[in-house]
């Protein structure tokens, strides 16, 4: 017998749970044998696992998590399956009830939005404990969408009074003065994501509702300068296009009981050459001020279509290969 190949088994204490856990078919099953690269075989309430030792461990370890999730009543989809192997991949010491069980809202379509990594879990908690909070990493990690769902929960729970979305309207490839329209108009598809990501928690007829009575502001970062907001869960997505003189006007805007957090992506940044971005210059100079927060997410935490971590894994590849030059004439 080869001393790589390890066995242990796993034994459920609730058929219905059972059922849950190695889902229609098998399929939960099948997903983490492919993933994992074990064998895992059913009979009854319980499972014999083989393979590599470590990943043998691994399986076990995440069938026990998985499992107690159920017991709490937590609705397990393929996803979350996905994002318990990366969580427990990078610590297997990690306890998913304390990241998928953490609800940060539950919203209009009574999804349930909570954290789906370790880093997400630290950017919550970080909101929850910090004035100013800087979410920093690729797309596609939840930095927007789960600051939008603190803030409505905030504001929900009557913590603030109002939310303001800012977004710079940078050209990235196209240019303003060809859009159509007034000077709203052209900036409004700039601040279209924001809007997506509002209705997405609350229904439509509410959200505009409350854009129509100002207790929900979604603006272009132009329209900060001179004002002061007080008692507000400020958003600033896409800080990468930041000047640094407006990444300045910007944190000093923030009033009494206001919090803010900042959204962006360093690699991303679409600023003329030569401008130094706000979102850079702020992780050098204000790291380690209390009360601010740096929260950094990398491609494991991508919790989109799986295609989009091979996408950001491969530009983060070609960004760290040294460019290639063509040849002299």
């Amino acid at each position: 017998m080869d001393k790589s190949i390890s066995r242990e088994r796993f034994t459920a204490d609730d058929q219905h749970l059972a059922n849950l856990l190695f889902g229609q078919q098998n399929r939960n099953l099948k997903q983490i044998e492919r993933t994992l690269g074990v064998r895992v075989g059913s009979k009854g309430v319980e499972l014999n696992i083989e393979g590599d030792s470590l990943q043998v461990a691994l399986t076990r370890r995440l069938l026990e998590e998985l499992y107690v999730l159920l017991r709490e009543g937590y609705p397990l989809y393929s996803t979350d399956i996905d994002y318990a192997i990366r969580i427990l991949s990078a610590d297997a010491g990690a306890r998913l009830r304390d990241i998928f069980l953490d609800t940060i809202f539950i919203s209009a379509r009574k999804k349930i939005i909570s954290p789906k990594s370790l880093a997400q879990k630290q950017y919550i908690d970080a909101i929850r404990g910090n004035d100013v909070v800087f979410g920093i990493g690729p797309a596609g990690t939840g930095k927007t969408y789960l600051a939008m769902a603190m803030a409505v929960s905030f504001l929900t729970k009557k913590e603030v009074s109002r939310i303001v979305l800012v977004r710079p309207a940078v050209e990235a490839g196209e240019k303003l003065g060809f859009l159509p329209g007034d000077l709203a108009e052209k900036v409004n598809p700039y601040l279209r994501p924001l809007y997506d990501a509002l209705f997405e928690m609350m229904d439509f007829e509410k959200g505009q509702t409350m854009i129509d009575k100002g207790i929900v502001e979604v603006a272009p970062l132009a329209f900060m300068r001179g004002r002061t907001l007080n008692d507000a869960f400020v958003i600033l997505d896409e800080a990468q296009n930041t000047t640094a003189e407006q990444m300045k006007m910007f944190l000093t805007r923030l009033g009494f009981g206001s919090r803010a957090v900042i959204t962006g992506d360093v690699t991303q940044v679409d600023l003329p050459v030569g401008r130094l971005s706000g979102l850079v210059q702020a992780v050098d100079i204000l790291r380690g001020v209390e009360g601010i927060s740096f929260k950094y997410f990398t491609d494991r935490d991508v919790v989109r279509h799986p295609i989009v971590q091979s996408i950001v894994q491969a530009y983060e590849r070609h960004r760290n290969t040294p460019a290639s030059r063509p040849e002299p004439a």
